[in-house]
């Protein structure tokens, strides 16, 4: 008779088992299309608590645990300010997972509560820097993020609808303020969707955001309230309903720019029109990976 597997080893089985093609192939996929991991890499994995970033810390393990080029993980959880519940939420959750987190406090959620223009954009840089700084102390040299397949394709959708620009996210990134360090999205490729079927076949429960921003939404009643990318995941729930590749198609666009097509581009800040090109030549574009 077997015995019965604990949460823990429900959920990591399930990771590569029953959600293997979801998200065990593309997650593998993003580590190897984008060069994200390395042997010898001493990576902080950045735990907010919310389902993307837990998921991504138990695909980390995995990864760790199966791979022959060795690397080391830190966990880092910062708490931005949280109520107790959300605190204890957070931890109980880690240790029925088995993630040993490394938790440090900040108080941005009182800064950011006081800010009336673009404060979820501010706090969302000031988690970073945070992040950056207490990883690079405990001497990592790459933080990785939570940000998925669905987080690239409604940022694409934001800048194009709201911010008058085509631009997209990046899968890794190298740190200005930070030289050394880098940014790794390993969940590039893997879908929203899939993530939320993981957590619920575990009977999972995670933090959402937890700040009043997010509380505005819920109780708006339309499930949007103030938040534009809310907006943009309903506007694409609707297009998939006729259009099941949608994410697809604006995916693969992002990775297939036609510049020779755009009368005006910007590369590393500096502005090209077409008619800078337009009787020979190109833009002596430099090699390497982008900043932030």
């Amino acid at each position: 008779m077997s015995r019965e597997l604990s949460p823990r080893e429900t959920a990591e089985r399930s990771l590569i088992k029953t959600y293997r093609k979801t998200l065990w192939n593309p997650f593998i996929a993003a580590v190897k299309r984008y060069g994200l991991v390395s042997p010898g890499d001493h990576i902080a994995v950045c735990v907010s608590g919310g389902k993307d970033s837990m998921v991504l810390a138990k695909l980390m393990q995995e990864l760790q645990r199966h791979t022959d080029r060795p690397f080391r993980l830190t966990f880092l959880a910062m708490d931005p300010g949280y109520n107790p519940e959300n605190r204890r939420r957070l931890e109980e959750n880690a240790a029925l997972l088995g993630i040993p987190l490394v938790v440090f406090e900040s108080d941005i959620f009182d800064v950011t509560a006081h800010v009336e223009k673009n404060p979820c954009y501010l706090c969302a840089r000031m988690r970073r820097g945070c992040l950056y700084a207490k990883a690079r102390e405990l001497g990592c040299g790459k933080i990785a993020l939570g940000h998925h397949l669905s987080d690239v394709i409604e940022t694409t959708l934001l800048g194009l609808f709201y911010g008058a620009q085509v631009q997209a996210m990046m899968p890794k990134l190298h740190s200005k303020n930070f030289p050394g360090m880098e940014l790794i999205r390993p969940l590039y490729c893997v879908h929203e969707d899939d993530i939320n079927a993981w957590k619920a076949y575990n009977g999972l429960r995670f933090l959402q955001c937890a700040c009043r921003f997010t509380e505005a939404r819920d109780a708006s009643g339309d499930g949007v309230g103030e938040s534009k990318r809310q907006e943009v995941k309903q506007l694409l729930w609707q297009l998939r309903r006729d259009n099941p590749n949608i994410e697809k198609s604006i995916f693969q666009a992002i990775h297939g720019v036609q510049l020779d097509t755009f009368p005006g581009f910007k590369y590393r800040g500096q502005a090209y029109s077409f008619l800078d090109f337009y009787h020979g030549g190109f833009p002596p574009f430099a090699g390497g990976a982008g900043q932030e």
